[in-house]
């Protein structure tokens, strides 16, 4: 059964393909089903936006369809940037640019008030319309600069402890505790209902 994963991440589409292998789905990537259909994403929550790609794909191929939102919610700018990570220093900005305008925002923000977590929400449409939503978090804190070179996105400033950033992890390790990870594992178990019940 083929899945499309509403992302042209490949990165994305790769980690979704190990997820779901053991459930007998098939992923296609957007770039794979040739779908360029520009989907406006503007909801007020990581929720929100998953559940609009997906059922903007789902439309369009009428296929069981996989969306993400994800981004980075930092308590002393009260949420921001949230669903506004990926635009947050300007539309073309780099992920060196979103850092820096992070940390100018953070100036004067002592460790206690730099208290962060990255959100993923991924929504599943399935082959027959049943609809679920999960949400994998991972709380840490913002740094005073970046540090590491692996990664992407706001990984060099956020820390996992005091001496450690995500962008010092190894993909494999990261991969184990990131928000994406949290939010499919909690896919594979509403996958894992989903296939029993079929069975039964």
């Amino acid at each position: 059964m083929k899945v499309i994963i509403a992302t042209k991440n490949e990165g994305k589409v790769k980690e979704f393909r190990q997820l779901l292998a053991p459930f007998g789905y098939e992923p296609v990537s957007l770039n794979e089903a040739d779908i360029n259909a520009e989907i406006v994403e503007d909801g007020e929550t990581f929720e929100e936006n998953a559940h609009i790609k997906a059922k903007a794909v789902h439309k369009l191929t009428g296929l069981p369809v996989i969306a993400d939102d994800s981004g980075l919610e930092v308590e002393f700018l009260g949420g921001a940037p949230g669903i506004y990570s990926a635009r947050y220093a300007g539309e073309n900005a780099t992920d060196k640019q979103r850092n820096l305008k992070l940390l100018e925002e953070m100036q004067g923000a002592d460790t206690p008030l730099r208290g962060a977590r990255f959100v993923c929400a991924i929504y599943f449409i399935s082959e027959d319309e049943k609809e679920y939503c999960v949400t994998g978090t991972l709380d840490g804190f913002i740094g005073f600069e970046p540090m590491g070179d692996g990664g992407f996105g706001y990984d060099p400033v956020f820390m996992i402890d005091e001496d450690t950033s995500l962008a010092m992890l190894e993909s494999e390790e990261k991969n184990k505790i990131s928000h994406r990870a949290r939010a499919m594992q909690k896919l594979a178990e509403e996958l894992r209902k989903l296939r029993n019940v079929k069975r039964k």
